[in-house]
Parts: structure tokens; sequence; C-alpha cells
């Protein structure tokens, strides 16, 4: 089945868990090379919509069942009549099992399997079936220089349920990966298909059950839930007589000389997201500008703790940290915003003084880090986050009991429960300066309107990342308030205002 990104499974699952429902559907009745067939099956289908006129496959054949997936798929182009060519990594008499029957049926089909070379020619389609799910360290000669080649070649690649290399938990690159344009993936998803490194080696994703018990499926445990268009948290529809201070009154506190920018971007995508009413404390000389800009925020310039007491004790919600810098006009505010019982979403330099020892957290708080800030609140490197997204989160999450939306490609929302969620939402144009302030704003007004901080980031970081697809096009250039307009039709297309 090809399915478009909003049909894939909502479930996302580790290795070990998608393993576990392969052998739950084997003791259940369905031999292993029955499914093998059918992922062959699923695999020649899609190569032959993406690429109908090629007529020609080189397999690039490991070990296992992965193996077997490439030579089933080999035997079916044999059959209809493609030129095809099976570069064998490891021995085809040393398969056994289900991949040497799959080697047998290749063979009856007229497939005759060559020991791979540095010097073989790569041609056509190139199909990687060398290295499963089941790696965990890094990739070994000869593999590493086969994929080393093949992403050289420049020839389209169809990789068999993921591509050779990449972690299926946690989305990295074991040393190398393959780069494939397309990857058909069986059974269950994987969540390391979609965060970390995963979105450039991945390309387009094709998903197959292999026609699975669903209740088997139901059943197995999953690490992460995919957000989609119909799963998406709800904001409760408005009653005809609602006033804004049914709403929310939010709070950005942040905006240290020079960085006022960013603490006013957050206001506005409050603003902008529904929040009844929406203040911001910054610094007095940003006053005029923001005022100037944007007359419906309510701007304080603060120059004390007290001043800022004052303001916050006024607020449902208070999003601290965009612009706010780490001097001692930003120490003293975030210190006197530590032990207010309102909901807050920290980000920016609320959490490098968090990292810094110079705040503390209130619990119940969203925090949204991206991988360097991760890192600094972690204590380790920002390579090391990056290794393993979802332990960082998770690990966050509970330090800090905090919800924590660890940004990024594949952003991830985690809760100290144990609940984690992924966006594979966003486009490269994102990548700039104030598009976080943007989000922080966004899960503030959210909030400030009955969500929960886990629904609200979910809701906010979808919304965001969708924004961005839809503003793409231009591939360039994106600035950050270019989002307000389409995260608020967005909002309003899955949350129509009134009852």
């Amino acid at each position: 089945m090809h399915l478009s990104r909003d049909d894939l499974p909502l479930f996302l699952h580790s290795a070990a868990q998608v393993r576990d429902l392969d052998a739950r559907l084997i003791a259940a009745g369905t031999p292993g090379f029955e499914l093998m067939r059918r992922a062959a099956h699923a695999t020649w289908r899609a190569l032959r919509r993406r690429w109908p006129d090629v007529g020609c496959l080189t397999v690039l054949a490991g070990r296992g069942n992965n193996a077997g997936d490439g030579y089933l798929v080999a035997a079916l182009a044999q059959r209809a009549g493609w030129r095809v060519r099976v570069l064998a990594l490891s021995a085809p008499d040393a398969l056994t099992g289900d991949a040497a029957l799959a080697r047998d049926e290749a063979l009856a089909a007229g497939v005759r399997p060559q020991p791979w070379s540095e010097c073989a020619p790569l041609e056509g389609v190139v199909l990687d079936a060398l290295l499963g799910t089941g790696l965990a360290g890094a990739v070994r000669e000869p593999y590493a220089q086969a994929i080393r080649l093949l992403n050289a070649s420049a020839l389209p690649v169809l990789a068999v349920d993921i591509p050779s290399g990449l972690c299926a938990d946690t989305g990295r690159v074991l040393g190398v990966a393959v780069r494939a344009d397309l990857t058909v993936t069986f059974i269950g998803l994987k969540l390391g298909l979609f965060t970390a490194d995963a979105p450039d080696q991945v390309g387009e994703l094709v998903f197959d059950d292999l026609q699975a018990d669903p209740a088997l499926v139901a059943a197995t445990p999953r690490v992460a839930d995919r957000l989609s268009l119909g799963s998406l948290p709800r904001l409760a529809p408005r009653l005809r007589t609602a006033h804004k201070g049914q709403l929310g009154h939010l709070l950005v506190v942040g905006g240290d000389l020079g960085l006022g920018g960013a603490s006013l971007l957050s206001a506005e995508s409050a603003l902008r997201a529904g929040a009844g009413l929406v203040s911001l404390a910054t610094r007095p000389d940003h006053v005029p500008a923001a005022l100037a800009r944007r007359p419906e925020v309510m701007c304080t310039g603060v120059r004390s703790a007290n001043q800022l007491l004052a303001l916050a004790r006024q607020a449902d919600v208070l999003v601290v940290g965009p612009g706010l810098g780490q001097g001692a006009w930003g120490r003293s505010l975030i210190s006197a915003v530590s032990g207010l019982s309102a909901p807050q979403v920290w980000d920016a330099d609320a959490l490098n003084l968090l990292a810094a020892d110079q705040a503390e957290l209130p619990v119940g708080s969203v925090i949204t880090p991206h991988p360097g800030e991760a890192a600094r609140l972690l204590g380790v490197s920002t390579a090391e986050v990056q290794a393993d997204r979802p332990r960082a989160a998770r690990e966050l999450a509970q330090r800090f009991q905090a919800v924590v939306l660890l940004k990024g490609a594949g952003s991830l929302v985690a809760a100290p429960d144990g609940r984690m969620a992924l966006c594979d939402r966003g486009h490269p144009v994102m990548a700039g300066a104030g598009l976080g302030d943007v989000l922080a704003g966004l899960i503030g007004a959210l909030l400030a309107q009955g969500l929960d901080p886990y629904g609200a980031a979910c809701l906010a970081v979808w919304l965001h990342a969708r924004a961005g697809e839809v503003l793409a096009p231009g591939g360039r250039g994106l600035a950050a308030s270019d989002l307000l307009p389409t995260i608020r039709q967005l909002l309003e297309e899955i949350a129509p205002c009134l009852k």
C-alpha cells in the first residue's frame, strides 16, 4: 500500500518491538517465508511505481532476511523481463532459513549472483538489501565501502525496510549509511526512520503492513506516537458569548538590550494563535518599537524583578526566555518567575540559565531546547544528544519533571509520565533565526486556551512545522514572522472557532 504522510501508522516502534511482532505473526500461522514474499512484492510495486521505465536492477545483497528480500525482488524483476544483477557481499550459499529459500527462488528464476567487488559496476535502480534493523555498531567492511560507492554513484536507490547503516531506534548514521531515494518499510514503523539523520537518508517512505493481523499489531508496545492531522490535540470550540478573559492572559518575559525582536515574535505568535490577552515584559528601550509594530500587545518596560512580579501575578501563562540574555537583568527576572505556579514555557536563554544553575524550573513547565541547549542541560555533548534523541528527551523530562520539546529534524515531545510523540513535518527553509521564538509563543497560547502542557507542545510543534512546509516552495529566505498567518489559518482549519 502506498500511503501519504498523514495515512502512515500513528505508532512508532523500536526495532526489537517490530521483530517481536514479526515473530508473533509467524507463531500465529503466517510462515516467515510468506511474510518475506509479501515484503518483496510490496518493494517491487513501489519500485515500478517510482521508476517504471528503467528496466534494469542492481541488487546489493548482504546476509539474513534483508538479503532474502533482495533475492526475491531480483526474481520478480527477472521474470518481468528486467536486466538484473545481484552483487553479493555475503556468499549466497552461506544463507540459511528463509533467506536461503529466497536465494533458491532467485536462482530458479535465472538470476546469477556475483561476488561484490569495488570494481563491480552499478546500473539502473540499485536495491539496498545489505543490512537490516538489527545493526547495532558501526558498519564494517566491506559493507562500508559498498555503501560509500553506492552513495557516490548518483544512481536511484531503493532501501528495503531501512537504509543500511541507519539505526532503527535513534535515526543516527552508524558510521556510514545508504542515502536512499525511496525506502519501503514493513509491519511496523521504526522511530529511527524519522529523526536525527534519518530525513537525509530515507527519502520517500512507503509502508506496507504485509497483511498483518490488526489485533496483533494493536497489542504491540510502542515507543512513540507520530503526530498526524487526524490525531492532534484539539482546542475546544469557542462559545458565541466567549470573551477575552476566558481565553487566557499570556505574558512573555524577555528581550534584553539588542534582543527585543525575539520576545516580540513570541508575543505576536501568541496573539495570532488566539490567546485572549498578550502582555510583554521587556527592556524599557524596546517599548516604543514594540507598540509601533504590534499595538495589540500590552508592552511594559521592566527594570527589576519586583516590577515583573506585579505583571506576572496577573498572567495565566508565562513564556520565559526569548531574548532574555544571561546578564544580571535576565537572571533577576527569571528568579522572580521561578516561584510562580502559573504554567510556563521556557526557551532560549531561560534554558541556558537553567543549565548554569542560575534558575529553578517550576514543576509542570514546558521546555523547548534545541540539541545544543539539551546538551548543556544534560551535561553532555551535542553529538551525544543527537546520537540518541529519544533517550535525551526522556531524560530531560524525568530530570526536570517537565514536558520537553526537543527541536530538530524529527522533533520529539516527551512527558514525565513516559509519553512521547514525534513530529515528522517541517522543511529546511525553517533553518533560521526566530523560528523557536514563534514556537514558544504558540505553545503558550495553546496553554492559555486550555490545553495541557503535553497536548499544547504536540499541537504547536505540528502547526509550526506544517506551516514551514506550506511556505517552503520559496526554498530560502523564510522570516520567522512569515509563519504567523499560516499558523493561524492551519489552526482555524483543524480547530473551528465557533460551536
